[in-house]
């Protein structure tokens, strides 16, 4: 795992896709693909997979990137927080560079239906070569909103 600062957001559309049932966090495959320099996120337009560009390639890297596993999605009403966790993501073996991490949720059956949840903006490109490439997850999730 290469330790480097991040910008980390939600797509504004996610809250419009989770009002419109297009996500169920509870039951539906989430996951995480990694983008080189070239794809810039549009926090305000970008809604679906299909919006995303520039997904890498390279060696132990598969198209469309990696399940998540363990996924909770959890209220704790002593502190109005509600979160999204799950296991961090690995990649072993691989030889690519990457930019951008963008969590999707990839049950609808094409991308132009996959909502967007997030990104996670790396302030350099990180190359990795022949080696374990790690999406660690901050400790308090994913993902977290204070309900107020």
């Amino acid at each position: 795992m290469v330790p480097i600062a991040h910008v980390a957001k939600y797509y504004g559309k996610y809250f419009l896709s989770l009002a419109n049932k297009e996500i169920d966090l509870d039951s539906d495959t989430l996951k995480v693909m990694l983008c080189s320099s070239s794809y810039v996120p549009d926090q305000d337009t970008h809604r679906y997979k299909s919006d995303v560009t520039n997904e890498i390639t390279g060696t132990g890297y598969t198209a469309g990137g990696a399940t998540l596993s363990s996924v909770v999605s959890a209220y704790t009403g002593a502190s109005n927080l509600w979160s999204l966790d799950a296991a961090d993501v690995q990649w072993t073996g691989a030889t690519f560079t990457a930019r951008v991490a963008v969590l999707y949720d990839a049950t609808p059956a094409s991308d132009s239906t996959r909502p967007l949840i997030g990104y996670i903006l790396f302030d350099a490109d990180i190359p990795v070569t022949s080696s374990t490439f790690t999406v660690a997850w901050d400790a308090s999730g994913i993902a977290t909103m204070t309900v107020s």
